[in-house]
C-alpha cells in the first residue's frame, strides 16, 4: 500500500538518487544558508533523495567558512509531513534488522545531521510538523513557528514507536510525561501551544515568518560563529551526561574557543569599550 504522505511507516526503501534541484532550494545570503524543502504539493513529506541533499548541505554548512547560521524551512502549507516512502520500495523478503537499518541510515541520520551540525539551525515552520517532519524541527536549535503551523507525533496513528530520534527529543524539551502525552495520544500541537510548551521560541504570524527568521539568523551570523559551535556541543551533551563530564567539556571548550579570532576581539573590544566585529574564525 502507498503511505500517505504524512506517513512515518518503515517500509523498504529504493537506495536514494541525487534529489532533483528544485525539491530542495539551497541559497546562501548575508552568511545564513537556507535550505528550503519544495515539494509543497505533498506537504513537503520528505523523500529519501531530499533527505540525502538536506544532509549534504548542512554538512557542507559546517566546513564552510563563509556560512554562519543555517534556515530551515519549506514551501507552500506544509513543513513537513512525515517521510514520503513512495519513491520506489525494496520488494523481496523483510529480513530481521532491515527496518532497524533503515531507520539508522535514514531518519536518524538526517536529525544528527542537524545536532551535530557546527552553524546554528533555525527551523522556520510554516506549517504542519508531522512524525519526522516534527522531529526534523524540534532538533534545530531555535523554532520559529507560524500561526498555522501544528505539531504532530503520528506514529502512535499508524501502531508505530517513533522513530528520528523523537522518544530522544521530546523527553529532553519536555519533560518524560508531557513527551509521552504527545506520544501515546498523537493529538496535534498548535503552534501557541508548543510555544507554551517551550517546544518551539516564538510562534508569528505566517507572512512574518521568512523576516523574523532571517532577523534572527542574519543577527547569528555577526556573532562568535566557532564560540556558537562549542555552546552547542556543550548544551546538547550536557543533556547526556553528569556534573563532572559537563564541567570538563565546558573549561575544554572554552581552551579551545580562547584560540580563536574571534574570542580574542571580543576581548579586546571590551577593554577597548568598543562593538565587536566577529568574522566567524
Amino acid at each position: 500500500m502507498t503511505p500517505a504522505p504524512e506517513d512515518d511507516v518503515p517500509h523498504g526503501e529504493a537506495p536514494p538518487r541525487e534529489a532533483p534541484p528544485r525539491e530542495v532550494l539551497h541559497r546562501i545570503d548575508n552568511g545564513v544558508a537556507w535550505i528550503t524543502l519544495n515539494r509543497p504539493e505533498a506537504m513537503n513529506a520528505v523523500t529519501g533523495e531530499q533527505r540525502e541533499r538536506v544532509i549534504a548541505l548542512l554538512g557542507e554548512a559546517s566546513g564552510d567558512p563563509g556560512v554562519r547560521a543555517v534556515v530551515l524551512t519549506a514551501t507552500g502549507k506544509g513543513f513537513c509531513a512525515g517521510a514520503d516512502l513512495r519513491g520506489g520500495p525494496a520488494t523481496g523478503e523483510r529480513v530481521a534488522g532491515d527496518v532497524a537499518r533503515m531507520i539508522r541510515l535514514g531518519a536518524q541520520r538526517l536529525i544528527t545531521a542537524v545536532l551535530d551540525c557546527e552553524k546554528p539551525v533555525i527551523a522556520a515552520v510554516n506549517g504542519t510538523a508531522a512524525g519526522i517532519g516534527a522531529h526534523l524541527a524540534l532538533a534545530c536549535d531555535l523554532v520559529i513557528a507560524a500561526e498555522p503551523a501544528r505539531f504532530i507525533e503520528v506514529f502512535v496513528r499508524r501502531g508505530l514507536v517513533p522513530d528520528g530520534g523523537g522518544a530522544y527529543l521530546l523527553p529532553r524539551l519536555l519533560g518524560p510525561q508531557k513527551a509521552k502525552e504527545l506520544m501515546f495520544f498523537g493529538d496535534a500541537v498548535s503552534a501557541a501551544e508548543a510555544e507554551r510548551l517551550g517546544l518551539v521560541n516564538t510562534v508569528v504570524p505566517a507572512e512574518a515568518l521568512e523576516a523574523t527568521a532571517r532577523a534572527w539568523a542574519e543577527r547569528l551570523a555577526q556573532g562568535p560563529t566557532r564560540a556558537l559551535a562549542l555552546t552547542k556541543q556543550l548544551v546538547n551533551a550536557s543533556l547526556d551526561g553528569d556534573r563532572a563530564a559537563a564541567l570538563a567539556a565546558e573549561a575544554a571548550a572554552q581552551e579551545i574557543n580562547m584560540t580563536t579570532v574571534d574570542a580574542n576581539e571580543g576581548v579586546a573590544s571590551f577593554v577597548e569599550r568598543r562593538t565587536p566585529k566577529y568574522l566567524g574564525r
